[in-house]
């Protein structure tokens, strides 16, 4: 028998050109063969005499040959064959498209399973390329209940479903991880009949308890890996930090914090008091205030011995940082210093010298952070901002540079607790929850298409009170398929024919990481009017002069997201202002853009996104540092997620050291998620 781990080149027909094409759907051995699951599935179970067929709906039926197929060469690359098939109801024409197989497999007199649909118009019906199985053939694409995969430019569905099914004849499936007691007790298949029915299911109710499996199985491993990195934790210890008085941090702000602001801080002084190394998510609203959390920690940091690094997704953000709270910490002798990929050889050279040298208390920088080059003195605390953008194993070869340190990660991506439970598993949250006092609320508008002339009017008038404005697009190009907004196309329409007269700038995401952080730069210093961008603003530099967001087909996004973009604007003195554009009539659309425009507490916009589309993803796109399951997703039913955790609970407390077959192989499969899921990462 061959191993999960071989490479797909093992089976016939996979040869270098093909294994390329299956490298891009991530798969590379007989073991991810197996474990890329069908998308779904069609019924093709039931056989249909000829006359019960109904044009453009498929449909399995059985007929004769009545003529020997005819082939026409009707151009260079085109051959055309004919062949007539009836049953006892009724005749049917068939015509094929340079199908030999066809051509060479057809025979007169002899009876096949066809599966196709009809075509043509009451002057008579055919139809074209159907597929097609004799009555002693094996039910492959007839007479069977058929998975589609996903697939990727050169392969076909059969393509893939072969592969698949030889994989599974030459290999064992997946060991069984879940041990038997939580089978029976949540009434889930074995291994062996789960990884068989997914892939070649004898109905389609049998299909779906296997997807209930494979489902459960993905949130159990992962449950129970945030369970032992948990544990694993709990038995560090770290030396406890025994100054904890804020009283010259707060005397230097110049404001009061917010009670959430406050509790988080308080939170954060517990957990430096208690002897173990903090392990904690601060997550806020945009504008809610993380950054001065941060500082207060990076501040009694210091003020303990302890060097901090703070990790922030784009250089740009972490040149703000850098310049907020060098302005702030400087005058209580804390010293700050910034570390980026674009800085030159000699001054990341000075940088990380003295950083190991401890003339820096507070490092704050891009992935640079992460270079083996970069080592500190003594690390005691890590912060990571946007912690989406980085996955687990970034933040801890960042967290390895020191001791066993701190570990503070920050979001502004509300999302509701029971998905927190999931994405941020290994982590305590602390929650802010409320503004700053004198902070305006973005007022949002949702508008169609025929307000286009009043949505320029009020972009003029933003530009003419000296303001500046972002227009987000959902594309980066025009699709012929999709009638949407395209930011390349429409950034040149504004600039030609609508706004002839203002600056107007182009950033996207298949733009290199310099170009964004410049364009996004330049913006910030008020060098052009109007910004047209892909959701790439999304996490970005303050821009207190914006005071316009204009979101085009909003439709496209999710609430959650379409949150995040709206909170680019308002960040200065002036109102500032979002409006949503939409061609799309559907109610429940409207219903779900309108729920935006009501409230800008985005807990309650995230509650809202999760009761009207299911959880889905909160990002708008998966993110780095997120679990890539296979099959299961958070648009699944939330109770198999509870269930399996409970389950995964149980399981640490009860047999997570013992060394039976599931528990090792339980343990082998955490440690491929997690791997794979850094794989991902930007």
């Amino acid at each position: 028998m061959a191993k999960l781990t071989d490479p797909i080149t093992l089976l016939k027909g996979i040869g270098p050109t093909k294994a390329k094409q299956f490298a891009a759907l991530n798969i590379f051995t007989l073991g991810d063969l197996i474990c890329h699951f069908p998308r779904g599935y069609e019924d093709r179970t039931r056989i249909l005499p000829i006359h019960k067929l109904e044009p453009g709906v498929p449909a399995c039926f059985r007929a004769m040959v009545m003529n020997t197929p005819r082939t026409a060469h009707i151009r260079k690359g085109l051959d055309l064959t004919r062949v007539q098939v009836a049953d006892h109801t009724a005749r049917l024409n068939l015509t094929f498209f340079n199908n030999k197989f066809a051509v060479e497999q057809l025979q007169y007199g002899k009876e096949y399973i066809f599966y196709g649909k009809l075509d043509g118009d009451f002057s008579g019906y055919q139809m074209t390329n159907p597929v097609f199985e004799s009555l002693e053939s094996p039910p492959v694409s007839t007479r069977c209940i058929l998975p589609i995969y996903p697939l990727t430019a050169g392969l076909s569905n059969a393509a893939v479903g072969k592969a698949v099914r030889q994989a599974m004849a030459v290999c064992d499936t997946p060991a069984e991880i879940l041990p038997e007691a939580v089978r029976r007790e949540y009434g889930i298949l074995d291994a062996d009949r789960a990884y068989q029915a997914i892939h070649e299911p004898t109905s389609l109710a049998e299909a779906e308890a296997a997807k209930k499996r494979l489902i459960f199985e993905e949130f159990f491993v992962f449950s129970a890996g945030l369970s032992i990195m948990r544990a694993a934790r709990a038995e560090k210890q770290t030396q406890p930090y025994t100054d904890l008085d804020l009283t010259p941090f707060y005397e230097k702000l110049p404001f009061r914090l917010t009670g959430a602001q406050a509790r988080a801080i308080a939170e954060i002084c517990q957990d430096f008091a208690s002897g173990a190394p903090m392990n904690r998510l601060v997550q806020g609203d945009v504008g809610s205030g993380k950054t001065m959390v941060a500082a207060a920690a990076a501040y009694l940091a210091a003020k303990n011995g302890h060097q901090a690094a703070f990790m922030a997704p784009t250089e740009i953000l972490a040149e703000q940082h850098h310049h907020s709270l060098q302005k702030l910490l400087a005058p209580l002798g804390i010293q700050t210093v910034l570390l980026t990929g674009s800085m030159t050889p000699k001054q990341k050279r000075e940088v990380r010298e003295q950083l190991l040298n401890g003339q820096y208390a507070l490092a704050i920088g891009t992935h640079a952070l992460l270079s083996d080059t970069t080592q500190f003195a003594n690390l005691g605390l890590v912060i990571a901002d946007e912690q989406h953008r980085f996955g687990v194993g970034q933040r801890a070869k960042l967290s390895a540079k020191g001791n066993d340190p701190h570990l503070l990660v920050m979001s502004a991506t509300p999302i509701p607790r029971t998905l927190a439970l999931l994405m941020y598993g290994d982590l305590e949250v602390s929650i802010i929850d409320e503004l700053p006092p004198g902070r305006k609320s973005v007022e949002s508008f949702l508008v169609g298409e025929s307000y286009r002339a009043r949505i320029n009017a009020f972009i003029r008038k933003q530009a003419q009170e000296g303001h500046q404005c972002f227009v987000v697009c959902p594309a980066v190009e025009e699709n012929e398929d999709l009638p949407i907004k395209a930011a390349t196309v429409w950034a040149e329409t504004l600039q030609k024919t609508v706004f002839p007269d203002l600056r107007i700038m182009l950033i996207h995401g298949q733009m290199k990481g310099s170009e964004k952080d410049a364009a996004m730069a330049a913006f910030a210093r008020g060098e052009a009017d109007i910004l047209v961008a892909t959701t790439v603003i999304e996490v970005g530099v303050d821009v207190p002069n914006a005071t316009l967001m204009v979101i085009e087909d909003a439709d496209r996004f999710g609430l959650s997201q379409l949150h995040q973009l709206r909170g680019r604007v308002g960040r200065g003195d002036a109102q500032s202002y979002c409006i949503l554009t939409t061609r799309n009539r559907n109610p429940d659309t409207l219903d779900r853009l309108k729920a935006l425009c009501k409230t800008t507490d985005g807990f309650r916009i995230a509650e809202e996104d999760l009761k009207m589309r299911g959880p889905g993803d909160f990002f708008g796109s998966r993110q780095s540092g997120m679990p890539t399951f296979r099959v299961a997703s958070l648009s699944m039913d939330l109770q198999t997620l509870k269930d399996a955790q409970a389950a995964s609970a149980r399981w640490i407390d009860t047999e997570g050291t013992s060394n039976t077959p599931e528990a090792i192989a339980l343990q082998e499969r955490i440690g491929v998620l997690f791997q794979r899921s850094e794989g991902t990462m930007n």
